[in-house]
């Protein structure tokens, strides 16, 4: 019997700027958060949020059956391997109403689970232990377990945490996470410490979206519709900016009012998002897509477009991966300036050696 209320919230982490020194280090795995219980001889998968995922991901349940006793919860990630990396966009698409077309996925692009944790197992809530109990035990558990299960590599390094840090993004991983050996296992509290990549970008402010609740009288400004020039000159539609002040909401709005296209202008024909996306063409903010079932109905370009400077994380394919955040206007440069060759090139990393590692 699990000693406590399934689901329960998962424990969480802050954001620090550098790796603190001292502590135990793990990857930070990209992927969706994930509770996993066996009880009665079921396997049970839920959200960080306490969405029952089992459903989505039915591949994963057996192995858990088979590797894990009765009433055991553990704490890790799902993920989804695309060649030798990880693949979030690939995750969201197992996300799926239909049963046949999650059966279908399940096939075609199986996840794999990764663990770094555990709150119960055989019964004994061990919550309240060191976190090197807990691993010490999570090993045990997970001692020859098949794929797709996986435990997380840890190290006590410094040095090589930093390693970590710098060369595991090549796999898809997007930073590292430290956690005191003696620290218990508080659900709900960002009691961890977790470390991902900064890095600044110029990019071209091509349209915005106003708040939903916006009116002509006191426009509010929802957020910066941001562009980056492929090779070919094509302007492709990268993300967003959202990260404003009330005060600020209201002021950049207003003037970027002023530099609003109407749909009926010339300049509105010549704008590079004006026309709908088509295939093999640049990716356009507002169209429809498996996210966003109607087009965004407050979506206005601009002319001139304007540059700014943001901070982001990562990529994800040819988007950012996270929203942006907001930085200063660049009246000094050009739009044709913001390219893709600005970004860092992140050089490939052995995912398989990263999975293999917990087993170190």
């Amino acid at each position: 019997m699990i000693p406590f209320t399934l689901p329960v919230t998962p424990m969480l982490a802050r954001r620090v700027p550098e790796i603190p020194a001292g502590m135990a280090y793990e990857p930070k795995w990209d992927g969706f958060r994930c509770v996993a219980a066996v009880v009665d001889g079921r396997a049970q998968l839920w959200s960080r949020n306490g969405r029952d995922l089992s459903a989505y991901f039915p591949e994963l349940l057996p192995a858990l059956v088979t590797t894990l006793p009765t009433d055991t919860v553990l704490d890790g990630e799902i993920v989804v391997v695309v060649g030798n990396r990880l693949d979030f966009v690939k995750l969201t698409e197992r996300i799926h109403p239909a049963a046949r077309r999650i059966a279908a996925l399940a096939e075609r692009m199986p996840a794999s689970l990764v663990f770094w944790d555990v709150l119960a197992a055989r019964g004994t809530d061990l919550r309240g232990e060191p976190f090197a109990d807990r691993r010490r035990q999570l090993e045990a558990l997970l001692d020859g377990a098949p794929a797709p299960l996986f435990l997380s590599p840890l190290t006590t390094d410094l040095r090589l945490a930093q390693e970590w840090f710098t060369g595991f993004e090549g796999a898809g991983l997007d930073g590292v996470v430290a956690k005191p050996m003696a620290a218990s296992y508080q659900p709900g509290v960002r009691a961890m410490l977790k470390i991902k990549h900064d890095r600044e970008a110029d990019v071209v402010v091509g349209a915005y979206v106003l708040q939903a609740d916006t009116n002509a009288a006191r426009p509010i400004l929802g957020a910066l519709q941001l562009g980056l020039y492929d090779a070919a000159g094509l302007l492709h539609w990268v993300g967003v900016a959202a990260n404003f002040s009330d005060d600020m909401r209201t002021a950049t709005a207003e003037m970027l009012a002023e530099l609003a296209v109407a749909p009926d202008s010339p300049a509105w024909q010549q704008h590079p998002w004006s026309k709908d996306q088509v295939p093999d063409g640049p990716r356009v903010p507002g169209t429809v897509n498996r996210w966003n079932a109607t087009p965004a109905k407050q979506v206005v370009l601009l002319d001139p477009m304007l540059v700014c400077q943001v901070g982001y994380e990562h990529m994800e394919g040819t988007r950012f991966r996270h929203t942006t955040q907001f930085q200063r206007w660049r009246p000094d440069k050009v739009p044709e300036e913001c390219t893709f060759a600005q970004l860092e090139e992140v050089p490939t990393f052995d995912l398989a050696a990263i999975l293999s590692g917990g087993r170190a």
